[in-house]
């Protein structure tokens, strides 16, 4: 390797970016790879851990999960990956496969350890899967979180069937992600948004059913309308409390909610019990996934030509004004900061 240091952008405090640094570059240990990072996209989690409202994570640290990467050295060990195989890192590095579990969901890449808000990383050959092939790193670096967030949630947990109904809210990462998944199986979407501008770039991606819940705020009832008097098989629920109790009623006999995100904030929510019982709905948390479900979209993406909605591209100098352009909640798709 010619180049001696990488560049790097550190949370200097809670809230704050500090300027781009200088730094050694890392040699990966036995069972290790060093990667190249080209690429990495903003996610929620990563603005609320910015911010300092993950109690317990150490400053100054490198923040975020996603990233785009190429194998520069291979350590000790190591069969399965060779110099220059294009990966992307999992969320959660101790996360193989199977259920979650305690022992499995830290460390969180940008969390307790280093994330991908610099140009070279070491992480265990474990915690990486061969990235899709066809997309660019930009692209790439979408996959991580809130894609993964989306493929658990439609393929995963709730095992959505053609000709099924998935209701969307919004169209951040998550959602967009999600409609890909749910076109790809088969499914029906109706998303919702604020903004007919963004519902109709949504329709161009697929959706089939569009509702602007400003102009119909007690859109459970439009989804009602939609299918019948049925309501949806999934509802993905991004919004917490204002909105699980309108997810709650505009789902199914049987049907699915994955809850998934926190955009309203993190009041108490309203839960309709009685009707979470009387329907018999399957009501679950999501926190992205394993290794074996990162590997299992990344193979689904390469089959299917998706390619993941951008918003806008930052470079690592001008990190702080991609923070600040995602705070702004306007976006469609997700926010790409370029790191080489």
């Amino acid at each position: 390797m010619t180049d001696m240091t990488g560049k790097a952008r550190l949370i200097e405090r809670n809230g704050v970016l500090g300027p781009t640094i200088e730094r050694p570059i890392p040699q990966p240990r036995a069972g290790e790879l060093l990667l190249k990072i080209h690429a990495t996209s903003l996610n929620f989690h990563d603005l609320v851990g910015i911010d300092g409202g993950i109690r317990g994570l150490p400053v100054p640290r490198v923040p975020c999960s996603d990233a785009s990467a190429t194998v520069l050295t291979v350590g000790d060990g190591i069969t399965k990956f060779a110099v220059g195989d294009a990966v992307i890192p999992n969320f959660f590095l101790n996360w193989k496969s199977g259920p979650v579990a305690r022992d499995v969901m830290s460390p969180v890449l940008g969390d307790q350890v280093d994330g991908a808000l610099q140009t070279h990383l070491c992480l265990k050959a474990a915690s990486v899967v061969r990235a899709p092939a066809g997309l660019n790193h930009d692209e790439i670096a979408t996959l991580g979180c809130a894609a993964l967030t989306a493929w658990r949630s439609v393929v995963v947990e709730a095992q959505v069937q053609p000709g099924q109904t998935v209701v969307l809210q919004g169209t951040g990462g998550v959602s967009l992600a999600a409609l890909a998944f749910a076109k790809m199986l088969g499914a029906r979407v109706i998303l919702t948004s604020s903004s007919d501008e963004k519902l109709a770039r949504a329709k161009q991606l697929g959706a089939d059913v569009l509702i602007n819940y400003r102009a119909t705020p007690d859109w459970p009832a439009a989804v009602m309308a939609a299918t019948g008097g049925e309501g949806a098989h999934l509802v993905v629920e991004v919004g917490g409390g204002e909105t699980l109790a309108h997810a709650i009623k505009a789902t199914r006999l049987g049907g699915h909610i994955s809850v998934i995100g926190v955009l309203s904030g993190y009041q108490a929510a309203s839960f309709p019990l009685a009707m979470v019982m009387s329907k018999n709905l399957t009501v679950r948390g999501i926190t992205v996934g394993s290794a074996a479900n990162l590997d299992a979209m990344c193979r689904a993406i390469e089959l299917n030509g998706y390619r993941p909605v951008i918003d806008q591209v930052f470079d690592l100098d001008h990190a702080h004004e991609a923070v600040a352009a995602m705070k702004q909640q306007k976006h469609f798709g997700k926010i790409v900061i370029r790191i080489a």
